[in-house]
């Protein structure tokens, strides 16, 4: 747990805890104690399940709970340290402390560790023993540290190593292909592995027979039998090439299939139990390999162990190995077959011929052959079986010839089979050789071991070997359907057209055609047109060409540039011939120009020809567009066309001005020529057209009616427009509300006339309004007409409006801030909406408009002044201002501002406009006067600057504070020393807070800047408060402390006047010195006093001054003085008088002085030095040789004292080994004895304990001790017994003339003496 201790005294206290990482906001800190603990509780209940599961376990376990709660454990420790829990928070030491000892618990609960304790105690022993190893193994629990302690696992305790165990053997067996797998030889440079399954033996020699194929006592043309022999050298041999080629494969299939690989997963336990792909093997059993390059058949003779004893051997004790099977199809297929085949004439599914395939078979008859058909998405598997060669009927007698005739045993042999197929489908035809199987159920993929294919593996990539099996085992025939043709978008009854002077694209469309038979040529021939009478043309010639597709495409274009037919006579792919079908004839005609007939009529009315119409028949293809000329006099003339749907039309023309016109039909377009010219008569004529009159008004009413407004006088304009030929006469009538009045108007000779026409008498007198009509007109030839067209409304006012400012004079002003817009009130008369014009007076050359809705509208406006209005108009007429009310003025509220008043004591620097106050010592109050104007209260926002030391400043705050009198006192920053700087950034009044104005900064060249120097206050401290060591009788000089003891840190201004005191508390005597220093830093260095007596004393500083004369700083009183001991020689005195000493033990001394020491001690040489701050104190001797104490000091390494007499030999522990320190698993026969040898290591004579425990089938548990002997009195340093007992000799202790391992009780009690 942890505590917080008390500073002591002249200490601080150390720095705060830093919070836990949960916040307690999330959850309280008893919260996470509980979930903590509770969760710790609940890994320990699962810790003791697995334990319990792991003793009570009769099998071996693997070690995997041991490293699970190690690491488990080592996750909570670490976890719990960040997690800075209160009350569960431990220094790093403790943290590591704790995950030592929960790993050495599980290391000893879990069967990683054992531990030997005392001389005849029990031993707990855990660990793995491999029955065919003859050395430990090592695991990952050799590595671990043993921080101190006795762990004996593997070769961890270097003083009692190894152990011998003895075991009696049971019968040993040899089995041959434990698991009846079939084997074959793929090639002549290849072999096969063939296992040889081994139970509680060792094989040193394997010895078996190989009888070729086919071999019969009474022909030895098959060859002879051989008698072959592999020792254990040959074997280790053959395993390590077939786990390296594992490693190899396991390699590459990982790389492939970008799968991870463990290592471990090859790593055999300890007690030896393989993995195989047929199962685990047992404890006790081995699998080894008999490497074979040559059919025949292999029969196992003996196995001899490493005891020269025979092992038994399991029946069936042979295997036949063979060459492997294949089948490919021969090369002459190859030759025979096309690879494509073209479908016959009016057979839509296929040829349906016959195609001869050979496959060649090789392997020990029978065999099986089985193989596909695909046809497109369907696939037939079909399988051949009893496939002998030409002599297998042929009778046999002899005994060795029908040992020659049983199925396995027979030469292998080659058999050509013949493959007949059928092509009854188009598309490709694929024949794929699946897989072939001798006598022996050796299967093989056909092509895998063909002879192109594996003349040598290992020189050919494994693409190209993959496309070799593939080509040798796969034959495809591709059956193509004819390809077709014809003509798309043409045939008979669809001519194609043809356009003089272009050329018309012809579409031949390729039907039922395979793309693999692409391109296609396609044979086209031309007939020309005959003419008339049946006579051939002499203007076109017939041909016959033959066109190609591009690449792929089905479709191709013939560009047709006579008439004619054309006709499709044969198309031809890249591998068949196609057919032709209907419409195969195209017949292309040539398409006349459109033509037009035309006759022209006049149009005449009273006034004469009004215009023309034209009655046009027209020739070609509808629909027709008809392009005609218009000219008038000398004007230039205008072109304009019409559509016309069908081949008769009619076109009016009827001008709306007078004169003599031209019309003309130019261009003529149809469905299939455009703008062709032509030469139709034209005709001119006078036109004259019929009068007519309408008003003329930019004002619109409603309803499409005009409408005008007359503001003053009796009279009123109205605007007209006639048409027609002049002279006109007009008769216009005037509507009004109580009658009406027609008025003629003659002799008009200009196209737009303005008309005066009279107010009706009672409109003109009160206002109101009255209706202008046009009634008839009247032109040049006497032509009169009735018009209705819309009247005019006329609206005649009588009262105009008016604008002026609202109020009296003296109110007619107004007061706003500076940013608001100002509403200046006014009245209008009239119908709006209204446009006033106005101006500022102060800038009369500007005028400004505002257009209102409102009789009592606003008008707004920026900036202060005086506005004066200037005109207006309504909707309908001008009006006038009235006078005296058209002006107002508008005034701005004043911003606030500041200034220092004037009884500040301050001198103005007119280069940057700042007021620099007089000087002022740190800590002390200080304050300026601000005199304000403006509205209180008021809010003053400012920026606090100090200088950086880099020649800039430095904001320190921007502060804003409030007053509510125009004079405020303002308070000056004088907590640090150094230039401060204070500017007036921002004013805020009633008027003008700052909350709603805080963009309006005041300009940098209008702000009020001021600054003062503050004087640092000078200081004086001890740099830390460690205590100082002299001896009696030396001055009180400085010494060469590197880590600052005695150091006093000087501030200010210097030079500085340091007053110090030295007080003797044993003598009551007080020493006072006065120093005139000129640096900042000063060690204590007081040569004139010196110490005369040994104990404490104490020196302080008294007092500081620096040049600026400001009242020193309060001293700290913890750095304001340190202690100084001063102190006596000291002296280093033996407990015991002993002289030899074991590596391990530790050599106790007295101490005399004052702490803390400083010893320093000579080992084999070597220099050492060891700090001790309590005594008694002890060395440890940690090495063999010689140690020796040469000085001892006190008081900080000084007072040091030379000691010339504190010799000491140190001997080496003595160590013991069974069976030379290694881990032997001795296997012995009935009637056999194991010798057990001990090595012993130390200075004669030698005792040492050794015992026998017996064999334990339960993990991490030794067997109970049956036996337990001491031996006296050796000087060999060899020793050997013989037992023909089971179980496990380990050594417990030794001693030679000088040391005991393990130590015993006696000298434990004398160390710790």
């Amino acid at each position: 747990m942890s505590t917080s201790k008390p500073a002591a005294n002249g200490e601080t206290a150390g720095p705060p805890q830093p919070p836990p990482r949960i916040p307690e906001s999330f959850m309280d800190v008893p919260d996470q104690r509980r979930y903590v603990l509770s969760l710790g509780v609940a890994c320990q209940a699962a810790k003791l399940w697995d334990l319990f599961r792991y003793w009570s376990s009769s099998n071996d376990a693997p070690l995997h709970l041991a490293r699970k709660w190690m690491f488990v454990d080592f996750l909570s420790c670490t976890i719990l340290s960040w997690l800075r829990i209160p009350r569960l928070r431990y220094s790093k030491a403790v943290v590591a402390l704790q995950i030592i000892f929960l790993w050495i618990f599980d290391g000893l609960a879990f069967g990683g560790i054992s531990v030997n304790i005392g001389a005849g105690g029990s031993s707990v022993q855990s660990g793995r023993s491999s029955g065919y190893s003859s050395s430990g193994t090592s695991a990952i629990w050799d590595y671990l540290p043993d921080f101190g302690l006795p762990v004996l696992y593997g070769t961890k305790d270097t003083h009692l190593l190894g152990q011998h165990t003895v075991r009696k053997s049971p019968i040993s067996t040899a089995q041959l292909n434990p698991y009846g797998e079939t084997f074959c030889l793929p090639s002549a440079s290849s072999d096969v592995l063939i296992p040889l399954l081994l139970n509680n033996t060792t094989p040193n020699s394997v010895k078996y027979t190989l009888t070729p194929l086919g071999y019969s006592g009474s022909s030895r043309s098959a060859g002879k039998v051989e008698h072959l022999e592999f020792s254990a050298k040959d074997l280790r041999a053959i395993e390590q090439s077939r786990a390296e080629h594992l490693r190899l494969v396991r390699a590459a299939a990982a790389q492939k299939d970008h799968d991870e690989y463990d290592e471990y997963d090859d790593d055999e336990d300890d007690d030896h139990a393989l993995s195989t792909g047929h199962g685990t093997l047992q404890k006790t059993q081995d699998l080894t390999y008999i490497r074979l390059s040559k059919p025949g058949i292999l029969r196992l003779e003996s196995v001899v162990d490493q005891s020269s004893v025979d092992a038994r051997l399991v029946t069936p004790n042979e295997i036949t190995v063979v060459p492997c099977p294949r089948a490919t199809f021969t090369s002459e297929s190859v030759a025979k077959v096309k690879d494509v085949r073209c479908a016959t004439p009016r057979l839509v599914s296929g040829a349906g011929e016959e195609v001869e395939l050979e496959i060649d078979i090789y392997g020990v008859p029978p065999l099986s052959l089985r193989w596909t058909r695909e046809v497109g998405p369907k696939r037939e598997s079909f399988m051949v079986e009893g496939i002998e060669g030409a002599d297998h009927e042929h009778p046999t007698h002899s005994e060795d010839d029908r040992r020659v005739s049983v199925p396995g045993q027979r030469a292998p042999i080659r058999v050509k089979v013949p493959l007949t197929v059928v092509l009854d489908a188009l598309g490709t035809h694929t024949y794929t050789l699946d897989t072939v199987m001798d006598a022996l159920g050796n299967v093989a993929q056909a092509g895998q071991f063909a002879e192109t294919a594996v003349a040598d593996p290992r020189k050919t990539a494994p693409s190209n070997v993959a496309e070799l099996q593939a080509h040798a085992s796969t034959r495809s025939v591709t059956v193509l359907r004819r390809p077709s043709v014809s003509f798309k978008h043409c045939g008979p009854g669809h001519p194609a057209s043809l356009l003089i002077g272009s050329e018309s694209p012809l579409t031949i469309s390729t039907l039922e055609a395979d793309v693999q038979d692409a391109p296609w040529d396609v044979t086209v021939q031309y007939e020309p047109p005959t003419e008339e009478g049946g006579k051939p043309s002499k203007r076109y010639k017939g041909w016959t060409k033959t066109l190609t597709t591009q690449g792929e495409r089905k479709e191709l274009t013939l560009r047709a540039s006579a008439p004619g037919e054309y006709t499709i006579t044969g198309v031809n792919g890249a591998h068949c011939e196609g057919d032709v079908l209907s419409p195969e004839t195209c017949r292309v005609v040539e398409r006349p120009l459109p033509t037009a007939e035309i006759e022209w009529k006049k149009i005449h009315e009273c006034s004469g020809d009004t215009g023309v119409s034209a009655a046009l028949v027209l020739h070609g293809t509808p629909p027709f567009q008809v392009y005609y000329r218009q000219q008038r006099d000398n004007e230039p003339a205008r072109e304009t066309s019409k559509t016309f749907p069908s081949s008769r039309g009619e076109l009016t023309l009827q001008p709306d001005r007078s004169g003599h016109y031209t019309f003309k039909f130019t261009q003529l377009s149809d469905a299939n020529y455009k703008k062709i010219d032509l030469k139709g008569p034209a005709i001119e004529l006078d036109v004259h057209p019929p009068p007519a009159a309408d008003f003329v008004s930019n004002v619109q009413g409603g309803r499409g009616r005009k409408s005008i407004s007359s503001c003053s006088g009796n009279i009123v304009d109205v605007d007209v427009e006639l048409r027609g030929t002049a002279p006109w006469n007009v008769e216009v009538q005037i509507v009004g509300p109580k009658g009406s009045e027609v008025i003629p108007f003659t002799g008009i000779t200009t196209a737009k006339k303005t008309l005066s026409l009279p107010i009706p008498k009672a409109v003109d007198k009160e206002g109101g309004t009255f209706e202008i009509d046009l009634v008839g007109v009247e032109d040049a030839y006497g032509c009169k007409r009735a018009v209705s067209v819309p009247g005019v409304a006329v609206n005649v006012r009588r009262i105009l409006p008016t604008v002026k400012f609202y109020g009296k004079p003296d109110q007619r002003h107004v007061t706003v801030l500076d940013h608001e817009q100002a509403a200046l009130p006014l009245r209008l008369t009239g119908e709006g909406p209204w446009r006033v014009e106005y101006r500022k007076q102060d800038a009369p050359e500007r005028t400004l408009t505002a257009n209102l809705r409102s009789p009592n509208d606003e008008l707004r406006v920026n900036g202060k002044g005086t506005y004066e209005l200037l005109q207006v108009a309504d909707s309908k007429c001008p009006g006038t201002v009235v006078k005296g009310d058209e002006t107002y003025r508008v005034d701005h509220v004043p911003r606030p501002s500041a200034k220092l008043s004037s009884d500040v004591q301050a001198a103005y620097e007119r280069f940057n406009g700042s007021h620099i106050l007089p000087p002022i010592c740190e800590s002390l109050s200080d304050h300026v006067d601000l005199d304000l104007t403006g509205r209180p209260p008021f809010q003053i926002m400012y920026n606090i600057a100090k200088d950086d030391g880099l020649g800039g400043t430095r904001l320190l705050d921007q502060p804003t504070f409030s007053s509510i009198q125009p004079r405020t006192r303002f308070q000056l920053r004088t907590s640090e020393p150094g230039r401060v700087y204070y500017e007036v950034k921002q004013i805020g009044d009633a008027a003008y807070p700052l909350a709603k104005n805080k963009d309006s900064i005041i300009p940098r060249s209008e702000r009020l800047l001021f600054e003062q120097q503050v004087l640092m206050r000078p200081s004086a401290r001890f740099r830390n408060h460690n205590r100082l060591s002299y001896c009696l009788n030396d001055a009180l000089t400085a010494h060469d402390y590197t880590d600052g003891n005695g150091l006093v840190a000087l501030e200010g201004t210097p030079p500085f006047q340091l007053q110090v005191s030295v007080r003797n508390l044993a003598a009551s005597e007080v020493y006072t010195e006065t120093l005139t220093l000129h640096d900042a830093a000063w060690r204590v260095h007081l040569p004139g006093y010196s110490f005369r007596s040994i104990g404490p004393h104490q020196v302080t500083i008294d007092s500081v001054q620096d040049a600026s004369h400001c009242e020193q700083v309060a001293p700290d009183p913890l750095y304001r003085s340190i202690w100084v001991d001063v102190a006596e020689t000291a002296a280093i005195i033996p407990f015991s008088k002993r002289e030899d000493y074991c590596v391990g033990d530790v050599i106790p001394f007295q101490l005399e002085g004052t702490p803390p020491w400083t010893i320093g001690y000579r080992v084999n040489g070597k220099t050492h030095t060891q700090e001790a701050k309590l005594s008694p104190w002890s060395v440890a001797a940690a090495h063999a040789g010689e140690l020796a104490v040469t000085s001892v000091a006190h008081q900080q390494k000084m007072c040091k004292t030379a000691v010339p007499d504190l010799r000491y030999t140190v001997h080496a522990l003595p160590a013991a080994q069974v069976g030379h320190g290694r881990r032997i698993v001795q296997d012995i026969h009935e009637g056999d004895q194991a010798e057990i040898v001990f090595t012993l290591v130390g200075e004669p004579p030698f005792t040492f304990t050794y015992q026998r425990a017996e064999l334990s089938p339960r993990k991490g548990v030794q067997g109970r001790v049956l036996e337990t002997h001491t031996v006296s009195g050796v000087t060999a340093r060899e020793y050997s017994i013989f037992s023909a007992l089971e179980g496990t000799w380990t050594i417990t202790s030794i001693s030679d003339r000088y040391c005991r391992y393990p130590p015993a009780q006696q000298d434990a009690g004398e160390k710790s003496r």
